[in-house]
C-alpha cells in the first residue's frame, strides 16, 4: 500500500506566536499546526505565572526561545523585537492571539457596565497591541510574510455580555484592513480569523459563556462548535504561500454560526 505524504505548508518559515496561555488557547492550536507543518517557532508569555507553562509547550515544539511580553508595555514589545532580531534577524509570521477586558464589563448592560477605564483597557490589549507589534516587528519580516490576529463575530452583531469587547474587536478588524494597505507593497499580508465560541481563558470571563457554547452548537449549520485544531489548520493555510493572494480579510471559522445568527441568551 502506498503512503500519501501530507505537504508541510510552512517548511522553512519562522513564526512568532503571541498569546499562548494554556492548553485551551487558540494560540496552542495554531502552534501545534505550525509545528506539524514545519515552522520554526518562538513563543511569548505574559508574566512569571505563565512562564513555566509556556516553556513546557516550547519543549514539545522544539522551540528554543521564549520571551516575556506584556502587550500593554512598549518596553516589553521592544524587548521582543530585539530578541527576534538577535535570534533570527528575519522572520515570516506573526500570530497575535490576545484579548482582554475587565470581567465586570462583560456582564449585563453594555451602557451600565462600560467605564472609561474598561474601554481603554479593552482597546489597548485587544486592538492596539496588534498595531504596536506590527510596528515593532514588520520591518524584520521577509517578503511573503503574514500577520494574523484573532477576532470574534461580536464585532459585527450584538452578542449578549460581550459588550465592550465587541467594540474592541471591531477596531481590531479595521486595523487588519489598514495594516494590509500599509504592508502590502512589501508583500506582507495581514488577515484575521473570526473563530466561533471556544472555551479559552479569555472567554471564561464572559457571563453565561457555557450557555453560549451550547446554544451556538444548536444554531450553527454544522450543529457543533469549532476546535482550536480547526482554527490552527486555517491559520496554517492563511500564513502559507497557498494563500499568497489573500490579505485584509476576516475569515470565519465558526461552523457557519455567523451566517445563522444566534438567539439572545435571556
Amino acid at each position: 500500500m502506498s503512503t500519501i505524504n501530507t505537504p508541510r505548508l510552512l517548511e522553512g518559515k519562522r513564526a512568532l506566536i503571541v498569546g499562548l496561555a494554556s492548553k485551551h488557547s487558540i494560540a496552542k492550536g495554531i502552534a501545534d499546526a505550525f509545528h506539524q507543518h514545519g515552522a520554526e517557532l518562538v513563543l511569548t508569555y505574559q508574566g512569571e505565572k505563565l512562564k513555566s507553562r509556556v516553556e513546557k509547550f516550547a519543549e514539545d515544539w522544539n522551540c528554543n526561545l521564549v520571551i516575556p511580553c506584556d502587550v500593554s508595555d512598549d518596553e516589553q514589545i521592544e524587548g521582543v523585537s530585539q530578541a527576534i532580531k538577535q535570534h533570527w534577524g528575519e522572520f515570516d509570521i506573526l500570530i497575535h492571539s490576545v484579548g482582554y477586558a475587565p470581567m465586570e464589563a462583560l456582564d449585563g448592560s453594555f451602557l451600565e457596565n462600560t467605564t472609561r477605564e474598561a474601554f481603554k483597557i479593552a482597546h489597548d490589549i485587544s486592538s492596539y497591541s496588534f498595531t504596536a507589534l506590527a510596528s515593532a516587528l514588520a520591518p524584520m519580516m521577509r517578503p511573503g510574510g503574514s500577520l494574523l490576529t484573532m477576532s470574534y463575530h461580536g464585532s459585527q452583531q450584538i452578542i449578549p455580555n460581550y459588550n465592550v469587547m465587541g467594540l474592541a474587536k471591531a477596531s481590531l478588524e479595521a486595523s487588519v484592513r489598514y495594516l494590509a494597505s500599509d504592508l502590502g507593497p512589501n508583500n506582507i499580508r495581514v488577515n484575521s480569523i473570526s473563530a466561533g465560541p471556544i472555551k479559552t481563558l479569555a472567554a471564561a470571563g464572559i457571563k453565561n459563556f457555557r450557555r453560549m457554547l451550547a446554544d451556538s452548537a444548536e444554531v450553527a449549520p454544522l450543529r457543533r462548535g469549532v476546535t482550536i485544531e480547526e482554527v490552527g489548520n486555517t491559520a496554517t493555510f492563511l500564513c502559507s504561500d497557498m494563500a499568497s493572494g489573500i490579505t485584509g480579510e476576516i475569515v470565519y471559522v465558526d461552523g457557519g454560526l455567523s451566517k445563522a445568527g444566534m438567539a439572545p441568551l435571556g
